[in-house]
């Protein structure tokens, strides 16, 4: 039942016992024998598909008390039965994959004949922040068991009754291994005040993940009072090079805008090289126009297409998240270039292109995460890279970078061993 707190004290309370938790699970999990953990995970996925209708009645009841959202943010809530068999899917091959925990990621020897390694660990206790998209409650909380972590998860309020019933899920699962249903914990309320308490909690949490918009990710860096890994806003570019197939490019860019607006890996600016303007805009344009795709652009992309409004100067930082895309004629390589470093988020970016030479530049020079040739940036997915599932895409120069997976929610230590040795 969700915890409707009448006091700021009671809140605070219900948080630091949450903390205390997660941070006693963390331990116990940190030991965990990594089948264990596959046997969590796996069991997480079965129940989901045995409580797929209790899910979906869950997610009917958030979409019913979602008021006025986009289309788009409705489509990044709505779940359906190919949506949560997806979800076990990725938890199935999350499984599969092998336990990061104990790597040994380098050793050597030195002279004196002291053998060192560097060896992944746990983080500890992650607090992962999301808003919208049910589905990351499955994705997060799985990943964190993986790598050894607990996991308090705070989902966005209009996924809350999904949320818990994905979470229940992965409780079942933990319970069912043996390791303790508290090693994936989420909020049980939608009060804001209880996340101004987790950020301010570093004795039980040690790095935050905020997924979601700029407000929340501005606000979690600011307020935050341990290490943040930082999902920001995708406002990925799709550059069609003067040396691009023009199938090649008709097909990326639908793909790219069309597949599914509403996901952060989505293309939010088109930019053409004038060189193919003519021949290589108009039909993608129409190919756009007849997805129900919304289209403005600079005066040469107007000129070319009737449907196309007018840009504005905000429209070339907006990451929509809708049926709408930005297009912009550049003046070759040199402009695409100067455009993402300007406006890109430094999230996904992607060039289309037959010229080795321009393709293995855009790849050398561009600043982000994922940088892509002849694919769409829809791809910018953890599950897409072979990850089992993800948490978000890390947009900072810092590491982890690009989909954050189990391998990237890890640290390391070094081990020495001696033979006695004792220092000059």
């Amino acid at each position: 039942m969700e915890a409707r707190a009448q006091k700021g004290e009671d809140i605070e309370a219900v948080m630091r016992e949450i903390g205390r938790r997660a941070r006693e699970a963390a331990g116990l999990l940190a030991q965990a024998e990594p089948g264990r953990k596959t046997a969590a995970i796996q069991a997480g996925a079965a129940a989901l598909r045995v409580e797929c209708a209790v899910i979906l009645a869950a997610n009917a009841r958030d979409l019913a008390e979602a008021g006025d959202l986009s289309k788009a943010l409705i489509d990044r809530l709505r779940l359906d039965e190919g949506r949560v068999a997806a979800m076990a899917k990725g938890l199935d091959e999350l499984a599969a994959r092998p336990d990061p925990i104990g790597t040994v990621l380098a050793q050597w020897t030195r002279p004196n004949g002291l053998a060192i390694e560097r060896v992944r660990v746990p983080l500890g206790v992650v607090g992962i922040i999301f808003e919208s998209r049910p589905n990351v409650t499955a994705d997060a909380g799985a990943i964190c068991v993986k790598s050894g972590n607990a996991a308090i998860l705070r989902a966005g309020s209009e996924s809350f009754h999904s949320s818990r019933a994905i979470a229940d899920c992965l409780s079942q699962g933990l319970a069912a291994a043996g390791l303790p249903a508290t090693a994936v914990q989420l909020l049980p309320t939608r009060e804001r005040a209880a996340v101004g308490h987790l950020l301010a909690m570093p004795e039980f949490v040690d790095v935050i993940v905020p997924r979601g918009g700029r407000g929340l990710i501005e606000r979690v860096q600011r307020e935050a009072r341990m290490p943040v890994i930082a999902h920001l806003e995708g406002v990925n570019h799709t550059y069609i090079h003067a040396g691009a197939e023009l199938a090649m490019a008709r097909r990326v860019v639908l793909n790219a805008k069309m597949r599914r607006p509403g996901v952060c890996g989505a293309t939010e600016t088109l930019l053409m090289d004038r060189a193919v303007a003519p021949t290589h805009l108009p039909p993608i344009l129409a190919d756009l126009a007849a997805a129900g795709c919304e289209l403005r652009g600079d005066e040469a992309s107007c000129a070319l297409d009737a449907r196309v409004r007018p840009a504005s100067e905000a429209d070339w930082d907006t990451e929509y998240l809708d049926a709408i895309i930005a297009v912009r004629v550049v003046d070759g390589l040199d402009a695409a270039l100067a455009h993402i470093a300007r406006h890109g988020s430094r999230h996904s970016e992607a060039i289309v292109s037959q010229d080795a030479t321009a393709t293995e530049r855009f790849l050398r020079e561009v600043d982000a995460a994922i940088v892509m040739v002849n694919a769409s940036t829809q791809f910018a997915d953890g599950a897409e890279f072979g990850m089992g599932a993800e948490i978000g895409i890390s947009t900072g120069r810092l590491p982890p970078r690009g989909p954050v997976g189990a391998d990237e929610l890890t640290s390391y230590k070094y081990v020495l061993r001696g033979a006695g040795q004792v220092r000059s």
